[in-house]
């Protein structure tokens, strides 16, 4: 059978693109290895933020809910109910994809999709394979954990983040290598369930990517469930045993070595792109020194009429990120003119208090030469934050000198996921910080810091500090 578009790979990336090919259209197919929502919905985003939603209730039932005035005895964990809980969810989510599937007359192929020419597919099933004839092809394999050389992750004590969705019973102790985005987030998950987690960090800091403040304060408050954080620090050597992982660092400054052990070595230390079976050579491609494919300004490769998206491509690798290009890719190849700003892309950490950033950090405009001018509001002056025991955390908002244009904002605290959309809203229609000021926000509400640091943005004009 022969399609117009043919999508490899139904990550968030790949499923969106072909449900916004066939809104348009085109008869659609796509090629997927294991189960339809890729990594994302399966192994990533979604089940760990069931877990993160779980044992969130589990870490305020025991620390904050006597406050509250609820007495509940002693607070015991069915972990394995958590576990099912988190796969229900997750099977929900995957369910929701198949009917979009079939609502959109897109024809789903399980197994290793792998290029035989530009126009012809190979998908290798579990028994026998089938061959696609094909216009045009969107490439959205995404990506898989990576690691470091001296690392064998064994998925026994030496796991990573889909080993960490899995386990059958709460450790006691866990190190985390890497404190980013992936690292907080898990690591987050078993401290509030009572595992005494230790984090070791190359960077100065947590969370390095983004604004240096907010990896300040979410160390802050991650240091209340008792994490233990070295920064600055570069493991060495990794080694397991049945019952438990020894983890060499040296200090990056001091040149010294510590010892670390514990019942599991959670590794985080970013990802890489999956191109696994593609048999990208057999049209001409090439991956970089990265394992990225390189595209054009239309997501298209140096193959006409083959696109590439989302994590096997430059930038970072976020499910909306690549749910944008997606649907770029399906527009572009319908002959419209669609858009992507890609500094208006905001990125988030789900830890609680949540984090989120969108536009430039104060590092990077200080780099550019770039004068400017902040305003800060805690979420400690909060009247809604207080109600719900919600104070750690802060609003920033960067504003050019001299126009007054928001340039990024920065934020850590309570439901931050999403408020920073009213960040992206504002900045896709290059609001000033006294736009946003003037505008009336809900009392009592969270969005109201975000007007307060508008506030402080404008002439320090903010009203409850």
């Amino acid at each position: 059978m022969k399609y117009d578009v043919t999508v490899i790979g139904a990550g968030p990336g790949g499923y969106v693109a072909a449900i916004r090919a066939a809104q348009l259209g085109f008869k659609t197919a796509i090629i997927e290895k294991k189960r339809l929502g890729g990594t994302c919905l399966n192994v990533g985003c979604i089940p760990s933020k069931a877990l993160l939603d779980s044992s969130e209730h589990v870490y305020k039932a025991k620390k904050e809910f006597a406050e509250h005035g609820i007495k509940t005895g002693k607070i015991s964990i069915d972990f394995k109910q958590m576990i099912k809980r988190k796969q229900q969810v997750v099977d929900q989510t995957v369910g929701g994809v198949e009917f979009l599937m079939k609502k959109n007359k897109i024809d789903v192929f399980n197994g290793l999709g792998s290029f035989i020419d530009k126009n012809h597919i190979k998908v290798k099933k579990e028994k026998g394979e089938e061959i696609i004839e094909t216009d045009k092809v969107i490439i959205a394999t995404g990506s898989k954990v990576g690691s470091l050389p001296f690392i064998n992750i064994d998925g026994k004590r030496i796991i990573s983040s889909t080993e960490a969705l899995e386990l059958k019973s709460i450790p006691k102790t866990m190190i985390v290598i890497g404190g980013g985005v992936i690292g907080m987030e898990l690591g987050s998950v078993y401290a509030r369930l009572g595992t005494k987690v230790t984090v070791i960090e190359y960077a100065p800091g947590i969370i390095p990517g983004m604004d240096k403040e907010l990896g300040k304060e979410l160390m802050r408050s991650m240091k209340k469930m008792d994490v233990e954080f070295n920064v600055n620090m570069g493991a060495s050597e990794v080694k397991s045993t049945t019952k438990s992982v020894t983890v060499k660092a040296k200090d990056n400054k001091k040149g010294t070595e510590k010892t670390f052990k514990a019942e599991y070595c959670l590794v985080s230390v970013g990802r890489i792109p999956n191109t696994d079976g593609l048999a990208l050579d057999k049209i001409g491609l090439s991956v970089d020194k990265r394992g990225k494919i390189e595209v054009d300004a239309h997501l298209q490769t140096a193959v006409p009429g083959v696109y590439a998206i989302g994590d096997v491509i430059k930038g970072a690798m976020l499910a909306h990120k690549a749910e944008e290009e997606g649907v770029f890719v399906a527009e572009f190849i319908a002959g419209q003119k669609p858009h992507i700003d890609y500094n208006l892309i905001p990125g988030v950490v789900y830890t609680w208090p949540e984090v989120a950033a969108v536009g430039q950090t104060e590092e990077q405009l200080k780099e550019a030469g770039i004068e400017y001018k902040s305003g800060k509001f805690p979420f400690k002056a909060s009247g809604r934050a207080r109600a719900s025991m919600d104070t750690d955390g802060f609003i920033k908002v960067l504003a050019d000198k001299k126009t007054d244009e928001i340039l990024g904002v920065h934020m850590i605290g309570p439901r931050i996921a999403d408020l920073i959309s009213e960040a992206v809203v504002a900045m896709e229609f290059r609001a000033s910080a006294e736009d946003i000021s003037r505008m009336s926000h809900a009392h009592p509400t969270y969005t109201e810091a975000m007007k307060e640091a508008c506030l402080a943005a404008t002439d320090n004009r903010a009203l409850h500090t």
